[in-house]
């Protein structure tokens, strides 16, 4: 295999395993920052060896193989050699392995609780919110500062510093790499079902890059929601959350087209979803429904994908429905981005002046500065009432603002096609 291509195949193996890297040298070193540290060193061993060496047979298991290697030289380094020395072999005697773990059984383990340990050792109470999910992101989720800043609508500056504050709060505070006792679990639930969300979101139309999805991040939301159902099985939010992300998930096969383009929402075939996620997401948000009091803001955003998963084909989408639902959720999580969604549903339901005005309050706002949706949605409105001139100049700043190619490449079209209709009137 060229050079080339063992970096592309070295890529794809670290945005797969690095969460399961990092997680289970985290529970080896008890200590996050130096566990990501050591997953990186195993990723520059790879990038040196593998050209001449080839790819592995299952480079994960390699790459955790050579990090326990580096965390034990780095331990015979340091002061607390011997105390950590006998707590991997007491961890080896408990576990009846021998010297050496089966790693190519860590790797693969398909019910593997470290992942979900890290997620709530990186959201410790001793972090503000958004290190916890910033933290929790790069480390989990193998996101990029730049993908996490473009998620939460801040500087990527200022996610840099969350990060190294958050893990030098971690290993000055000793928190332990564990899942909290249930006393503890409901307090520290909210961050992580945001942390999932956000995972999930970044795999569902990611922010960067020449894929308009990450079918890995997706499923290891999924995966991470699920374990939480299982175990929470009384909290209806974690349902919720579940539910909508087994709706969207439901579409992803539909979401592009045959030369890898993007597909819209209202230009989707339908019979291309996966109705058995659908079912499944339905069943979640049955759960979630069932629980007393109002709906929570994930089970609100699993009811409106709930609407259009009734909908068979797009003109049956009960809009007004959805409109409501915004509401609702517009009471319960404040937000532009939130608004601008709802704006949308305005304008199916009601046209696309009345959209119209609501897009142009949120225009000031400078959470969405730099957002492209923005002047994307502004775009739409302005196509559908005939401003075409308009249009197409949003959809040009759209294109300038993200930095997804697939989605440039839909945004430039439409800008195109603008123009193109312009010209004939």
């Amino acid at each position: 295999m060229r050079a080339t291509g063992v970096n592309r195949a070295i890529d794809a193996v670290w945005r797969i395993e690095s969460a399961r890297l990092i997680a289970g040298l985290a529970r080896m070193v008890r200590d996050v920052g130096l566990a990501e540290d050591l997953a990186q060193e195993a990723l520059v061993a790879a990038l040196e060896q593998w050209p001449e060496s080839g790819v592995p047979d299952n480079p994960g298991a390699w790459l955790m193989a050579t990090a326990k290697h580096r965390a034990v030289d780095r331990l015979r380094r340091a002061d607390v050699h011997e105390r950590k020395t006998r707590e991997l072999e007491r961890e080896a005697e408990r576990r009846g392995e021998a010297e050496a773990p089966d790693l190519a059984a860590e790797v693969d383990d398909p019910f593997d609780d470290d992942l979900l340990r890290l997620v709530f050792t990186t959201c410790h109470p001793v972090l503000s919110t958004d290190a916890r999910v910033a933290l929790t992101l790069r480390l989990l989720g193998g996101l990029t500062t730049r993908e996490i800043a473009r998620a939460y609508l801040v500087s990527e500056a200022t996610v840099s510093q969350r990060i190294v504050r958050a893990k030098r709060t971690l290993s000055a505070a000793r928190v332990p790499f564990e899942t909290p006792g249930q006393n503890e679990l409901a307090g520290r639930l909210a961050s992580v079902l945001e942390v999932i969300y956000l995972i999930f979101n970044e795999g569902y139309a990611a922010t960067a890059g020449d894929d308009w999805i990450r079918p890995e991040l997706v499923e290891e939301a999924l995966r991470l929601g699920r374990i939480l159902a299982e175990l929470l099985p009384a909290e209806p939010e974690v349902h919720g959350l579940v539910a909508m992300m087994e709706l969207h998930a439901s579409r992803l096969r539909a979401r592009i087209g045959p030369s890898g383009e993007v597909v819209l929402l209202a230009d989707q075939e339908r019979s291309r979803w996966d109705w058995m996620l659908v079912g499944r997401g339905l069943a979640a948000l049955e759960r979630a429904e069932r629980a007393p009091g109002a709906l929570g803001p994930y089970a609100l955003q699993a009811a409106i994908s709930a609407c259009h998963a009734h909908a068979r084909v797009a003109a049956d989408t009960d809009w007004e429905r959805i409109v409501a639902l915004y509401d609702a959720l517009a009471q319960l999580m404040p937000s532009p981005v939130v608004e601008l969604n709802r704006a949308v549903a305005v304008g199916m339901a009601f046209g696309p002046e009345a959209a119209l005005e609501l897009v142009d309050e949120l225009a000031g706002d400078p959470a969405l500065a730099g957002y492209h949706l923005l002047p994307t949605v502004r775009g739409d409105l302005l196509a559908r009432l005939g401003r075409r001139a308009e249009a197409g100049a949003e959809f040009e700043r759209a294109a300038s603002l993200t930095e997804n190619t697939r989605e440039r490449a839909v945004l430039l079209d439409r800008m195109a096609a603008c123009a193109s209709r312009n010209g004939v009137r």
